[in-house]
């Protein structure tokens, strides 16, 4: 379990992330189109797992976006925006901020996500939402970047992220 904030109040979360140089948890989630994606259909790219509660917050459209704009100089890279927010809901805000190079994937069907990958918020007014974090993960499925953000009002740290990407 992870200790993080929501405005300066604790929040506790069902595990830990995903450590460096193991194997990222493969998932099957929801894209925009309710078809299916798995970690492992990207397999070969690096993947930057950007995750986040919602995309009806200030900070996590502007990840979003952030990512977009970083995702499209990087070859043979893939961003996945993970949430809970309904895919319909993730389709509407990429179709009317113009992102193309974020993939939108849901995991409304599949709570083992958050489990698996230690984000699940399990107390605090988000609980049941997925806590703030970015996860690399390079073209062999191993993670190459961890980053919990300790306080979910903040964005994350894009250098360092982008940095890991070889």
């Amino acid at each position: 379990m992870a200790d993080i904030t929501f405005k300066g109040n604790p929040v506790h979360t069902s595990g830990e992330l995903p450590e460096k140089g193991t194997a990222a948890p493969d998932f099957t989630l929801v894209k925009s189109d309710l078809s299916e994606a798995r970690l492992s259909d990207f397999k070969g790219k690096y993947i930057v797992l950007n995750i986040f509660p919602s995309l009806d917050t200030g900070v996590c459209a502007a990840s979003v976006r952030r990512f977009n704009k970083e995702a499209a100089s990087l070859e043979n890279t893939v961003v996945l925006g993970i949430s809970a927010d309904l895919p319909f809901a993730a389709g509407r805000f990429c179709s009317a901020e113009g992102i193309e190079n974020v993939v939108t994937l849901s995991c409304f069907r599949n709570k083992s996500f958050g489990e698996d990958y230690g984000l699940l918020m399990t107390d605090g007014p988000l609980k049941g939402l997925l806590a703030r974090a970015v996860v690399i993960v390079n073209p062999e499925g191993k993670v190459v970047h961890t980053e919990l953000v300790p306080e979910i009002a903040q964005e994350p740290d894009y250098h360092s992220a982008i940095n890991s990407i070889v």
